[in-house]
């Protein structure tokens, strides 16, 4: 296979390229071309690469929903894309044909910028040409966009953030959107903002409810991305799981509270205007201090404190008279009579199920 020829055989692409879940709504047959001007390419732009060094990533996220072992050689389609990520990659939408690194195992590469300590060195490609169409148009993922929908007024959104990353909240998100569909309503799962990739939109499909996230809305990663189109994403999102028939959406919110775009989500945005409740993810009790903090700084208050801290009996503890707020463990979420003593009131009044009237402002806004 040449692929540096100016009328490559794209035929070969679809045979032995594999697809990462950053592509997974790409329509192949558009694919006609190759363009080997990859230093060009923005986020959001499909590259055909070749795996020449495999370090951190050992594996690929494919768009079909499986992980698929890399080896040297191996040819990968993934989506040019920021990273922000404390425990693992920070990095930036810039490549070269001399080299790139896979920032994310769901399909984004650029360039490392910061790592963890504890990282490995990234997985090395060699990105060999830029995807395009019949047109010579460099194919990105935003074309793929769903359709734009205003959110239904009905449909209640509850908005999870937490302290940082890996605090729970993905845990707490689909544990709460569990109990609620249990609860008789019909629930969606959203994850709005974050690096692309299968785990959290695996999971809420595991937990019996329907998921999108922000690749449906045309974007590998939010990360760097303008709060308009970030809440552009939210609306469209939340809009189509409204539209096809959603009550309840539970919306997840990457990274901690101190994160670029979560910043801009908070202190005041249309995500921030249309959320009714907020659940708050957090690792330890003194994570929940500090966010009840710097929530109350922008006049919000979580319904309930979740995380990795309802693992601790002693921390929900210390949270508890810490904070004054209900501490919602996994079970707790997952389970109809316990989410529903405290997540109730903010529900707004659905189509499907009668619900109290809503108390979303009185349990969203600190007093």
């Amino acid at each position: 296979m040449t692929l540096h020829t100016a009328k490559p055989d794209v035929t070969l692409l679809h045979l032995n390229a594999k697809w990462a879940f950053t592509t997974r709504r790409v329509d192949h047959d558009d694919v006609a071309g190759l363009n080997p001007a990859v230093e060009h390419g923005v986020a959001g732009d499909l590259v055909l690469c070749e795996i020449i060094e495999i370090n951190q990533h050992q594996k690929i996220q494919l768009a079909r929903g499986r992980a698929s072992t890399s080896y040297l050689g191996d040819k990968v389609v993934l989506c040019i894309g920021d990273r922000y990520a404390p425990d693992q990659f920070e990095g930036a939408a810039r490549i070269t044909s001399e080299g790139a690194d896979l920032l994310a195992g769901g399909g984004v590469v650029g360039t490392m910028e910061h790592a963890h300590a504890r990282m490995l060195e990234p997985t090395r490609l060699r990105p060999i040409a830029l995807l395009t169409d019949r047109d010579g148009e460099v194919i990105n993922i935003a074309r793929y966009s769903l359709q734009a929908k205003a959110i239904p007024e009905h449909v209640t959104v509850i908005g999870v953030f937490g302290a940082s990353m890996n605090a729970g909240k993905t845990t707490a998100a689909v544990s709460l959107a569990h109990g609620l569909s249990r609860a008789g309503f019909s629930v969606a799962g959203i994850k709005a903002t974050g690096t692309g990739a299968f785990g959290d939109f695996n999971a809420f499909e595991d937990a019996g409810v329907s998921a999108m996230d922000f690749t449906d809305a045309g974007m590998p990663t939010t990360y760097r991305m303008p709060i308009d189109r970030v809440e552009q994403g939210f609306e469209t999102l939340v809009g189509t799981a409204g539209a096809n028939g959603a009550d309840i959406v539970v919306v997840e919110i990457a990274d901690g509270v101190f994160q670029q775009e979560t910043q801009e989500i908070l202190a005041g945005s249309r995500i921030r205007d249309r959320m009714d409740a907020i659940l708050f993810a957090t690792p330890d009790a003194l994570g929940a201090v500090g966010g009840m903090r710097v929530l109350a700084d922008y006049g919000l208050r979580p319904f309930a404190i979740s995380g990795k801290l309802t693992q601790s009996p002693l921390a929900m503890m210390e949270a508890r008279m810490a904070t004054g707020v209900p501490q919602l463990s996994r079970e707790d979420l997952c389970t109809p009579e316990a989410v529903m003593a405290v997540a109730g009131p903010v529900l707004r009044q659905t189509r499907s199920t009668p619900t109290r009237p809503p108390a979303a402002l009185e349990s969203m806004t600190a007093a």
